[in-house]
């Protein structure tokens, strides 16, 4: 098997490791095949009344709370989350959120979820970060692939705080690289236990769970290679030992960030979470949802910057004016709410792919986690900026702000990784189609012939049609049009770089990232869209002009159109070269 096969493979073994048997295309691999599904993301969607009336109650009894209890000033100053904020967070219903009334929880959708996380990361990143590692990965897996008696062993205390999660993946070796946990499970000669090994690092809540999510390398009965499996390890386990419970850093600091070994520490066969040899499906799945409220905590931290800017442009004067009369702070104002926006719709309509039921969302939750995390940390730069030299001082929030979001580049996934992920995939489904293609002009068969015909009238067909973008707004039917456009435009650079490198376009990470950059701002688009049209629709139902908000939205896509047009145009006019060419000559040269 050559390497392009094997990476191909590899694409089609991830696929199939999360998603069994055929899928209908979804939104973000239809932008690759020239498509515009438009039942995934429009009308846009809404939390139905009876659950809109209690998450009302739920979100003004958090805030009540936060406003009373939370002090994230504290918080990062101590480096710790005080006990009585975590059982408070239990007793308003946040920590186990999703959970289903039988165990203890609110039962609320994801969308919902989204809304206590975002009003959460308004506050205090550290707080918003324990409750994603918590609930959104710590104890998703057990709601997700738990049995029944596994959830009613467990999630009682867990969905009240009485007990907290975490999800124990990274390892030296194993990161944005999850398939390469080394943590060895090998099961005792009765089959009754397992004996783990290993460590972890850098697992958030490691130092104060009652309950871990374990990711350890189990042996596959009949075969000599091992396979992921995800365990339920507890701490009074003999031979659990945290080995640094927490370890200092730069931001998020309230979090407790630690290490731990397991040493011959044997676990009950019970305790399997998930199909044996499916940890990896478990922990894939996991951080999809953690991904999207991931979104939901940048979206509320956009907000507070948006506010802090805000605020300080229309009360700070300079030379007679106040900054907001400036247009450079302007730019960076009208930037910020453009993003805020656009962030918003985002995270709620890739909420709303998992509370339909829908499986093969990881293209649109890789979208939504790099595009959130990048434009918060432009924003608070940019509201710093707007504040001046008094941001970097610590009676500000800012600072903290500023250090806290650096993380989340990194976090479940680095965006470099993700990056490449959402190209690769993205394009495996035309690639094929021209592998197809070539395949049977190169050897043609009667068996070949079918396959090859449907490849290319697919291909054929989306080269020559313009998506349609159905919005109901009249208003709007001109970015539709301009939408649908760049769609199409988009499908044929995508062709063009498949036909133009085929295999070494799978090793050529600076044409990966212009693709995906493209199908990011096509989806962010799409959503700013949605959202535009389903509040033009309820104005005009209820007699209402258009707010600001459309005017944030306005730019947002003007913007956003005119950056998927220089990625697209980057991709045959570049310094790649030159960028390589000087990158190769200093790494090459010995230290000074």
């Amino acid at each position: 098997m050559n390497k392009v096969e094997a990476r191909q493979k590899e694409i089609q073994q991830a696929e199939e490791l999360l998603f069994a048997g055929p899928q209908a295309l979804g939104f973000a691999k239809g932008l690759f095949q020239g498509h515009f599904v438009s039942d995934w993301v429009m009308p846009y969607p809404d939390i139905p009344a009876a659950q809109q009336a209690e998450l009302n109650k739920s979100l003004a009894e958090l805030r009540q709370f936060l406003d009373e209890h939370l002090d994230p000033v504290e918080i990062d100053r101590q480096a710790d989350i005080p006990r009585e904020v975590i059982d408070g967070l239990g007793r308003v219903g946040v920590l186990g959120a999703t959970a289903s009334v039988e165990y203890g929880g609110r039962g609320f959708t994801q969308m919902a979820n989204c809304k206590l996380l975002e009003e959460i990361g308004r506050r205090c990143a550290s707080t918003s970060v324990f409750v994603n590692a918590h609930h959104s990965i710590g104890i998703r897996a057990l709601l997700l692939f738990g049995t029944h008696q596994q959830k009613q062993r467990w999630l009682p205390k867990l969905v009240n705080g009485e007990q907290l999660g975490a999800f124990a993946l990274t390892e030296r070796e194993a990161g944005s690289d999850a398939a390469n946990v080394q943590m060895q499970a090998r099961p005792t000669q009765d089959g009754s236990h397992f004996i783990l090994n290993g460590e972890k690092r850098y697992i958030t809540n490691a130092g104060i769970a009652q309950v871990l999510t374990v990711m350890a390398r189990t042996p596959m009965p009949g075969s000599d290679k091992t396979a992921i499996t995800a365990f339920l390890v507890t701490p009074d386990m003999p031979g659990f030992t945290i080995l640094e419970a927490r370890m200092p850093k730069m931001g998020i600091r309230g979090t407790a960030t630690g290490r731990f070994s397991l040493r011959d520490v044997k676990v009950p066969k019970e305790n399997i979470l998930g199909p044996m040899g499916k940890g990896l499906k478990v922990a894939l799945t996991v951080l999809d949802f953690g991904r999207t409220t991931f979104g939901a905590c940048c979206t509320g931290a956009a907000k507070t910057c948006l506010r802090l800017a805000t605020e300080h442009a229309n009360t700070r004067k300079q030379f007679n004016k106040t900054l907001g009369e400036f247009d450079l702070v302007k730019k960076k104002i009208a930037r910020i709410a453009a993003g805020a926006y656009a962030m918003e719709a985002m995270t709620t309509i890739t909420a709303s792919l998992i509370d339909r039921g829908l499986e093969d969302y990881m293209i649109e939750t890789a979208m939504l986690k790099v595009f959130t995390t990048e434009r918060l940390w432009e924003m608070i730069n940019d509201a710093f900026q707007i504040y001046g030299g008094s941001a970097y001082f610590v009676d500000l929030p800012l600072e903290r702000m500023l250090r806290d979001a650096r993380i989340n580049q990194i976090g479940e996934g680095s965006n470099e990784v993700l990056t490449s992920f959402i190209a690769l995939v993205g394009m495996r489904g035309p690639g094929m189609e021209f592998k197809e293609i070539y395949d049977t002009v190169m050897k043609p068969s009667r068996d070949r012939m079918g396959k090859a015909w449907a490849a290319g009238m697919n291909r054929l067909g989306a080269a020559i049609r313009i998506p349609d973008v159905p919005i109901r707004s009249e208003q709007l039917r001109a970015n539709a049009r301009q939408l649908g456009r760049l769609i199409w435009r988009f499908n044929f650079a995508v062709n063009r770089a498949l036909i133009t490198y085929r295999e070494p376009i799978l090793d050529m990470q600076l044409v990966q990232e212009r693709i995906a950059d493209a199908a990011t701002d096509l989806f962010a688009s799409t959503c700013v869209l949605s959202r535009w049209d389903a509040e033009l629709q309820f104005a005009r139902r209820n007699g209402d002009s258009a707010s600001a908000d459309h005017a944030a939205a306005d730019l947002f896509l003007r913007q956003s159109f005119r950056r998927i047009r220089r990625f697209l145009g980057e991709l045959t006019d570049n310094d790649d070269n030159s960028l390589l060419a000087t990158a190769k000559s200093v790494l090459g040269k010995p230290p000074s």
